[in-house]
């Protein structure tokens, strides 16, 4: 048996063992694709196993992440941080090999992965960053940075509609370090793919814009490595290869469904031994198969020596770069610059002012919109628009993608260097959740902006009118939602959505204009920073009411109105509970006393609030959709005004 040979068996073994150990997994995919995983990793990409984050590295995205076990077979066998014992332990608690590939858990993950879909826009996120990084970094003859992305994908990652938002992108953008490899089993979980499917996927993907090719005798290796080497060579697009596998590879179950997510069974492992002629007991790997891997832990530290080298050479001529690249950004001097506001505007458009402060001082910030620049103010003036012509453009153009938008902005994430904004309405953050779970998380730092925030965005009625998105964002764990009452809380917000690295940021912003409060009245906006604060404290206050956003202009009047009646209250911005919530028990009692009349205003479904009021509380909130009209007079119709709360107040409390 050839080195090759026992390579590609003791990652099908490892994976198999791992899985029958777990009694748990998903041994099909492995079975069927190790010989890929190892040309790949023993012949193809470029990378440091001793620093799985080396900027100029390749990236592999597995994005059918149900087969992590192939994943973490090639990590331990390449002599990345990942340990026999580690393999033993597949899928079990606090583990380095859970179930589904976690980039912030286990070294060498480049994504998390498992949503199908997922992978695919993550490595065009990544071919993305590395394209306009590339136009900023790479500024001697000897380019800095020349890494690719590489994705393998399978039948289901291609169902997905995401796929199709991704793959459209990256045609269009001409990414040319992105290289997709298809595993094209023909087998899903329910049984073959075409009970489901029929389509012609590589003349979609040639359609798209990528060089496509198929492989029909996927294990002819010699066959395969020649075709991978033509397709990078002079690579003009993006490369999308369809290679002909069989799940569950020379056992039993190949080709069955019945492989794809269980054990395949004590007796059929061992007819697997003996089929594939491999004498060795569970979880060993013969020592002249980690003798030829491990070469790559040197040759990767030569490969990041020698890149190293021209980093010093950019640090002498071209420091910028050298801080760019080795994450050295100060964000203070852009903090300091941030305008401060006096006249009344919304918050949207107090967001884009900021935007367009701050750019010039973080060269690493980098986004762009759904189809909606000028509705969300995300476009950066006088920069150009990153295109296949100007990767060197600050303003990115999704389309109307918005689930491919999250997942490529995630992808942008993981390389630690550039933050990426992405933005569209409120009620479109649907389209995006399961990639706003994930950087989540991943502990992901992506911002991102919704605009038109709730039933006040009027005419075009409850189909883009939000009413459940702001309390179901809060939901999401390690997310923090804020929402700025006006544009100096704007700003703060800004400030406190760039300071933040261990998750996402969003922004809740409103398209209709708010009153620009005065600081010499009401408490400093810089207060935000605690979650939630107190704005306005009458001597001796009876009631507190608490609101976000748009609706502390209607706190702020309610607490005049109530003046008229001799009866003292305090008002509460909240624009993030979540950090509210990590503020010691002093604080929170200061700001919300349990001993007083507590009201809540928020035009969005209550969701939350219980948690932060005493029983008694009156919460003023939506419990339907919203309706077509002006925006005063929807919020007027909905009971979101002073003369109706304050009516409601009497009532509650008379």
């Amino acid at each position: 048996m050839g080195i090759d040979e026992l390579i590609i068996n003791s990652i099908r073994f490892l994976s198999v063992d791992a899985i029958e150990k777990a009694n748990s997994g998903h041994p099909g995919m492995p079975l069927g694709t190790a010989h890929i995983g190892y040309l790949l990793f023993d012949k193809i990409l470029r990378y440091n196993p001793e620093n799985p984050k080396w900027v100029n590295r390749d990236r592999f995205v597995l994005s059918n992440g149900h087969g992590s076990m192939l994943l973490y077979s090639l990590l331990y066998l390449y002599g990345f941080d990942v340990s026999l014992e580690d393999i033993k332990s597949f899928r079990q608690l606090d583990s380095k090999t859970p179930g589904h590939p976690e980039a912030h858990v286990t070294r060498g993950v480049e994504a998390t992965t498992g949503p199908l879909g997922q992978g695919i826009a993550n490595a065009v996120g990544m071919a993305i960053e590395q394209k306009h990084l590339s136009s900023i970094c790479n500024k001697m003859e000897e380019p800095i940075l020349d890494y690719k992305m590489f994705a393998m994908v399978s039948d289901g990652d291609l169902m997905e509609g995401i796929s199709y938002e991704a793959g459209a992108l990256a045609g269009h953008l001409k990414l040319d370090n992105l290289f997709i490899i298809w595993d094209n089993n023909r087998i899903t979980i329910d049984g073959e793919t075409s009970l489901a499917w029929s389509e012609d996927v590589l003349k979609r993907f040639e359609a798209f814009g990528f060089r496509t090719e198929h492989i029909e005798d996927g294990y002819n290796l010699e066959l395969l490595e020649k075709t991978i080497r033509e397709l990078l060579k002079d690579q003009s697009k993006p490369v999308f290869l369809s290679v002909r596998t069989h799940i569950g590879y020379k056992s039993l179950k190949q080709d069955s469904s019945s492989s794809h997510g269980s054990p395949l069974g004590k007796d059929a492992v061992a007819k697997l031994r003996e089929d594939l002629n491999w004498p060795y007991e569970p979880f060993h790997i013969p020592s002249e198969v980690l003798e030829y891997t491990r070469r790559k832990v040197k040759e990767g530290k030569n490969l990041e020596g020698e890149w190293y080298g021209r980093l010093l050479k950019y640090k002498e001529h071209h420091k910028d770069v050298y801080d760019i690249l080795t994450k050295n950004i100060n964000i203070e001097e852009a903090i300091t610059n941030m305008p401060r506001f006096k006249e009344d505007m919304a918050t949207r458009q107090a967001s884009g002012k900021v935007l367009n402060a701050i750019y010039n001082y973080i060269p690493t910030l980098f986004g762009g919109s759904a189809d909606l620049h000028e509705s969300n103010n995300t476009y950066i003036h006088n920069e150009g628009d990153f295109s296949s012509t100007n990767y060197y453009g600050k303003n990115m153009h999704f389309g109307i993608r918005e689930h491919a938008m999250g997942a490529i902005a995630n992808g942008i994430a993981y390389g630690g260097i550039t933050t990426p904004y992405v933005a569209t309405f409120l009620i479109f953050s649907d389209y995006l959740r399961p990639s706003i779970r994930i950087a989540a998380m991943s502990k992901l730092h992506v911002i991102y902006i919704f605009t038109h925030d709730s039933i006040g965005v009027g005419e075009d009625g409850p189909t883009h009118q939000p009413v459940e998105q702001i309390p179901s964002l809060r939901l999401i764990p390690n997310l923090w939602v804020l929402r700025p009452a006006d544009a100096n809380e704007t700003a703060v917000c800004w400030e406190m959505a760039l300071r933040r690295k261990d998750g996402p940021v969003a922004l809740i912003l409103s398209r209709q204009k708010l009153k620009t409060l005065d600081r010499d009245v009401y408490a400093p906006a810089n207060m935000v920073k605690y979650g939630a604060y107190t704005l306005y404290k009458d001597e001796n206050p009876e009631y507190v009411i608490i609101a976000s956003g748009s609706e502390v202009g209607l706190a702020i009047g309610l607490k005049d109105k109530l003046r008229q009646d001799d009866k003292g209250a305090s008002v509460v911005s909240a624009p993030c509970l979540e950090i509210f919530d990590k503020q010691d028990e002093v604080y929170k009692n200061r700001v919300i006393p349990m001993n007083a009349k507590h009201i809540v205003i928020e035009a969005a479904k209550d969701g939350l609030w219980y948690k932060y009021v005493n029983k008694d509380a009156l919460i003023i909130a939506m419990d339907d959709f919203g309706k077509s009209g002006k925006g005063d007079d929807v919020m007027k119709h909905f009971g979101f005004d002073v003369d109706s709360i304050y009516s409601k107040v009497k009532q509650r409390w008379s």
